[in-house]
């Protein structure tokens, strides 16, 4: 028969739920950013397969003077 076990440190407690938070949140962030490359990717295709040839992204040059 084992005797009552000794209460958890605090300390540590709040170490592991920081951590954990930091993952939850890293894995939120690298959902979002699946999900918006993968839409991306889906834009490209259904540009390909309608038969377009210029289906790339073109980037805008910031003139700002």
């Amino acid at each position: 028969m084992a005797g009552p076990e000794p209460p958890e440190n605090d300390g540590n407690r709040a170490v592991e739920n920081a951590v954990m938070f930091g993952f939850f949140v890293l894995l939120v962030v690298a959902g979002i950013w699946l999900l918006g490359s993968m839409a991306d990717l889906r834009k490209v295709q259904d540009c390909a397969a309608q038969g377009r040839r210029n289906c790339g992204t073109i980037e805008n040059p910031n003139r700002s003077q």
